[in-house]
């Protein structure tokens, strides 16, 4: 008998009916997310589609979620109306022992439990992020609260799954303060989305804010260049460490990408995964958008989807044209993106068919950039220097090519 006649012989047919076993999966997990910023709620980046996305995506595997972000004064009225009070209870923080209020709010939809920290002191501000000299007391304060919050509500999770330095302290206060509680039983993971970014400060001023002592502020910890450093602090007493892209994780490793921490990145190459951010269908499904002019589906997008850019080309005053090609960038406007290259090619690109439609905020060279060039081709290309989610689902939708500028190279490339 041919092995591929022993492989059918083997197989039950279907008359047999033999009835298949349900896998056991055990007992039900629990991960908590806690990072600065979640859409709907609050969102100035990436961060908060993936804080929105993908614990939505983890309920949907019966996965116990619960996601802690700050209580922003930012957050839109609709969603704070609905918000309901947990309790409270008073925190120590400092050195000093200077007790701070924690208030928790909590939410729900789509089978995740949103729980915010409210403390007027650290979140009054319009904007999620100011500047360092509160930032840095705010983002300590909120590592600390999330966990305290956790055991007050006697909500122990498996995984703890932290995001950038704004929630860094959380793997290093798991195994000091919250060492002998229940959640610091938890295991932690944390994720870096933009390795720049570290949370930077006086080492005698984070030791005061986060009352940690002496043994944690040397270099094989929280020190950096003298300084201590928030981001390296988790990645220090992390369990698992991932970042955006397998290539991503490799690049820093090395210290042209590194940012001085390049090191370290090597020291916990065994605990440091790339993986691919991922999109939620439901918001970003052109079916059903309500954001866009209108809707299309694979079926009809090539006579519908035509509609969209010639509505945008009407709403941002550019000049109506349905076979202009529509070049689309949504994006922080930084140096890392290497937008340095887009101003060098834009006088050339602006010769041909195109239009250039552009939707973010960041650093005054690049946002006056792109100004520029919206003055002198206003036909053409329209700088929109603000964000704005409802435009941005326009702009996807309505552009022929998309422009994802970076000096890293964040693509997936499979093993196979």
């Amino acid at each position: 008998v041919s092995v591929k006649q022993a492989v059918i012989i083997q197989e039950p047919s279907v008359e047999q009916n033999i009835p298949t076993r349900q896998p056991d999966l055990g007992p039900r997990r629990s991960v908590a997310f806690i990072g600065s910023e979640c859409y709907p709620f609050v969102k100035t980046g990436g961060l908060g589609d993936v804080m929105s996305a993908l614990p939505k995506s983890l309920a949907k595997l019966n996965i116990d979620v619960k996601v802690i972000i700050p209580r922003y004064k930012c957050i839109p009225q609709k969603f704070q109306e609905k918000m309901e009070y947990r309790g409270s209870f008073d925190m120590n923080l400092c050195s000093d022992g200077k007790q701070y209020y924690v208030g928790i709010m909590e939410y729900q939809e789509d089978g995740v439990v949103y729980d915010f920290i409210d403390n007027d002191e650290f979140f009054s501000w319009g904007n999620p992020y100011t500047n360092l000299i509160d930032d840095i007391p705010k983002f300590c304060y909120f590592a600390k609260a999330a966990l305290a919050a956790l055991n007050y509500l006697n909500w122990t999770p498996d995984v703890v799954h932290c995001h950038d330095w704004q929630a860094a302290l959380v793997p290093l206060y798991l195994r000091t303060c919250f060492q002998d509680t229940d959640v610091g039983r938890a295991i932690s993971v944390l994720t870096i989305h933009n390795l720049k970014f570290q949370g930077v400060w006086d080492t005698k001023a984070v030791q005061k804010i986060t009352g940690l002592p002496d043994y944690y502020f040397t270099p094989d910890k929280m020190e950096f260049k003298k300084d201590a450093n928030y981001l390296k602090g988790g990645l220090v007493y992390a369990d698992a460490i991932t970042t955006v892209s397998k290539t991503y994780a490799e690049e820093i490793k090395m210290p042209f990408y590194g940012e001085g921490l390049d090191g370290l990145m090597r020291a916990r190459a065994n605990s440091l995964r790339g993986i691919v951010n991922g999109i939620d269908y439901s918001d970003y499904n052109p079916e059903t958008d309500s954001h866009i002019a209108k809707n299309y589906s694979l079926k009809n997008f090539r006579k519908e989807k035509v509609k969209n850019k010639v509505a945008l080309q009407e709403e941002l005053g550019l000049a109506v044209d349905p076979k202009a090609m529509m070049i689309g960038l949504v994006s922080r406007l930084t140096d890392q993106k290497g937008l340095d290259l887009v101003a060098y090619m834009m006088d050339e690109l602006c010769q041909d068919n195109i239009q250039f439609v552009v939707l973010g905020t960041g650093e005054a060279q690049y946002e006056n950039m792109f100004r520029h060039f919206a003055w002198k081709y206003g036909d053409k290309v329209s700088a929109n220097i603000y964000y704005s989610e409802p435009m941005s689902h326009k702009i996807y939708a309505s552009s022929d090519a998309f422009l994802m500028p970076s000096r890293f190279c964040l693509l997936y490339t499979s093993d196979a």
